[in-house]
């Protein structure tokens, strides 16, 4: 077919393409333009330098090394030994205002390539490729990726590392030559490397600069990779990773990319976050309940000592704190009275419940709160009665000696019997039992993870989303988290199932403020489940205030995770003020414009959220450690309205700075904070705090200020 010009629009963001080959010329900032004509692309076409090849090499959707680009490629494979080096020609191009769908093939190799592309309102771009064979016998897919030039200017990759109880953890590099490449091959998302990628001119931060964004929406293990070529020119590449063999593909059976999103913004980090926030907001969440209920988890109250009546005062105490869900976490079913067994026997331990589930969720909703409960669906620990019964139901490679992990090992949930019995089993628990919310746990990484003696992770991957997807359909009313340890599921494909994530199995305040901003760039607050725990926190030990805990779960889904009962009352009365805090707030939290503010001590982390019609707006300043300066600077806040003024009010601050009292790292406190605490009327001009701002307080380590503007 004729190549043509074709072009995508977003609110700020343009989107413009050749057919054929298909490449894309040009994805960056909104032009102002009425069209993009022949004349216009003709002055960025590419010339051809010596040491090259005679003719120019595009980096086409498909990445084809067969056209004698020598990068990475968007599409591996080959039909035993042949066609494998493609080159697809388009023949058919449709688009509306927000798609665009390039169908091409390669009639030699018999192969066809699907390029969807999609756009919203929000800014942000959807990218979707297709593989079919065509021919006899089966072609071995090895890659297939989805493959987006960004300008050469683009040279610091930001991409996200982390561990258990450390998740989502910025690492930036320089790619000035070569390649940023990272992989997960655990099986699911994982906390190692999460398929996220930013890309920008150098020293980009939260406000400034030119990013582009990515994110892999799939579950299992993938490879994310930014690269330079020897001439300059800069990709991003993101794809499902396939273990040898695991794809193939008889004739007329296709397999696709999972969905890539991507952003351009001119505003850094912050642009980039508000584009994906408004898509998730609008695109991806589905919530039962539209306001998101304050949790307790009674798991590091109780852990596996499970006694109804001690249950039911904690609900009592729950209640009172101004709870609004009820979660009976792992060890309600039979054999689970630690981690060695129990994990696939789905039935209800009639010693420790012999009045059944019933007695509690009653006591819960009398209480007026809803009630959740924890599963491990796709896993199974070999002491239990399932295993007895069925030892082939595991993924696993026959003959090996697979090792355990927190004792436990997967089911193949490719296999239909697998399925229909998780499905049998979650009927009795959801169908006859009022349950409002499951949270869904993933507590194994995948060794070995084969079906039938093939590597299934794709497999087993979508057979998970089926079971979440059917679920959903037969009990709509049920919400789900999703948990994987913590955060190792964390993406946008299973959140079009889920309505949380667990963010991290870590509670520690200090570690949550990093993790909460890892978390932020890709997800609005509602979702982050957040939570205020004991002191000591139970995975490092460290003590926090009640001021700190509550201020850092303040801005996710909030919860508590304690034994209300064990707890004093100045504790319990604490954890109330916080709860109490986060519902005034919710309305603001769960629907406004979330950002980040740069600031030159790293040790000092300032977010907010600011109203959609820029009405009122909180912003947190926390304080991580010994500040790097005897002053903290001013607070400068530009995205208010610029018309207008606005009251000033301290929401929390540390008792001792409340109290005016001389010591720790202050003499004289700020004179704006002394006419606040005398309640005297603070306010400012916006133009004036956005350029001048505000002078921070010296702050202590591990403390917090959370301030509200309103427009007057």
């Amino acid at each position: 077919m004729t190549s043509q010009l074709v072009r995508l629009q977003s609110k700020d963001t343009d989107l413009i393409l050749r057919t054929e080959p298909a490449e894309i010329l040009y994805f960056g900032k909104r032009l102002d333009l009425d069209e993009i004509t022949e004349a216009d692309v003709m002055t960025i076409a590419r010339g051809v330098s010596n040491g090259s090849l005679d003719v120019d090499t595009p980096i086409t959707l498909a990445a084809e090394n067969g056209r004698g680009y020598f990068g990475v490629p968007g599409v591996e494979g080959h039909r035993n030994g042949y066609n494998w080096a493609p080159v697809f020609t388009t023949k058919n191009v449709t688009k509306t205002d927000r798609t665009l769908v390039l169908e091409m093939e390669d009639h030699i190799a018999k192969l066809a390539f699907k390029a969807e592309i999609e756009t919203d309102e929000n800014g942000v771009f959807k990218f979707r490729n297709t593989l079919t064979n065509l021919g006899e016998g089966e072609f071995t897919v090895n890659r297939l990726a989805v493959t987006v030039p960004v300008p050469e200017y683009a040279d610091e990759v930001l991409s996200f590392y982390g561990r258990w109880c450390r998740e989502l953890h910025e690492n930036r590099v320089s790619l000035k030559h070569g390649a940023f490449t990272q992989e997960n091959r655990h099986g699911r998302t994982s906390h190692e490397y999460a398929p996220y990628l930013v890309l920008g001119t150098p020293h980009f931060s939260q406000q400034q600069g030119n990013v582009w964004g990515f994110h892999l929406a799939w579950s299992g293990n993938h490879r994310v990779r930014a690269d330079v070529l020897i001439d300059g020119r800069r990709f991003a590449q993101l794809e499902n990773l396939y273990f040898p063999g695991e794809i193939q593909l008889k004739q007329g059976e296709s397999h696709s990319t999972p969905w890539v999103y991507a952003v351009h913004s001119e505003d850094g980090l912050n642009g980039m976050s508000l584009q994906f926030h408004n898509h998730v907001r609008e695109h991806i969440l589905h919530f039962a309940n539209k306001e998101r209920p304050v949790h307790l988890n009674i798991w590091e109250g109780v852990v596996f000592d499970h006694q109804p009546a001690h249950i039911i005062a904690m609900a009592e105490k729950a209640a009172e704190m101004g709870v609004e869900r009820f979660i009976i976490d792992d060890g309600w079913f039979i054999g689970r009275n630690d981690d060695f067994g129990g994990l696939g026997d789905w039935y209800l331990d009639e010693e420790k419940y012999p009045n059944g589930l019933e007695e509690v969720i009653g006591a819960v909703k009398k209480l007026g709160m809803q009630f959740g409960i924890w599963v491990e669906l796709e896993m199974i620990n070999k002491p239990t009665k399932l295993y007895q019964a069925h030892p082939d139901w595991l993924l696993e490679l026959k003959g090996y000696d697979q090792p355990e992990e927190r004792h436990q090992y997967v089911l193949d949930l490719t296999k239909p019997e697998v399925f229909n019995y998780l499905l049998e089993r979650m009927d009795w628990l959801l169908g006859t039992h009022n349950i409002d919310y499951i949270k869904w746990d993933h507590n194994r990484r995948l060794v070995q993870p084969g079906s039938n003696g093939k590597a299934a992770v794709t497999e087993q991957t979508k057979a998970a989303y089926r079971l979440f997807d059917e679920l959903q359909k037969r009990y709509p009313q049920v919400e789900i988290e999703s948990c994987s340890s913590g955060g190792a599921r964390v993406d946008y494909e299973i959140l079009k199932r889920a309505q949380r994530f667990w963010s991290s199995d870590n509670i520690d305040a200090y570690t949550r403020q990093q993790i909460h901003r890892g978390m932020s760039y890709f997800y609005p607050p509602e979702v982050m489940g957040a939570h205020i725990g004991g002191s000591p926190c139970q995975t490092t030990h460290r003590r926090f205030s009640i001021d700190y805990r509550g201020l850092t779960a303040l801005f996710g889904h909030m919860g508590v995770e304690l034994d209300p009962v064990k707890e004093s009352a100045e504790e319990r009365a604490g954890f109330a003020k916080y709860i109490a805090l986060h519902k005034q707030l919710r309305p603001l939290l769960h629907s406004g414009d979330v950002f980040r503010l740069d600031h030159h001590d790293e040790r000092t982390l300032i977010h907010g959220v600011v109203a959609k019609d820029k009405s009122e707006g909180v912003v947190l300043i926390s304080q991580l450690d010994m500040p790097d300066y005897k002053q903290m600077g001013k607070l400068r806040v530009p995205y208010f309205d610029p018309q207008a003024v606005y009251q000033v009010k301290v929401l929390s601050i540390p008792d001792y700075i409340r109290e005016g009292k001389a010591g720790h790292l202050m003499k004289v406190f700020p004179q704006w904070l002394l006419d606040c605490f005398a309640e005297k009327e603070v306010t400012i001009r916006s133009e004036w705090l956005a350029n001048a701002g505000l002078t921070i307080p010296v702050l202590d380590p591990q403390s917090a200020l959370l301030l509200a503007f309103k427009k007057r």
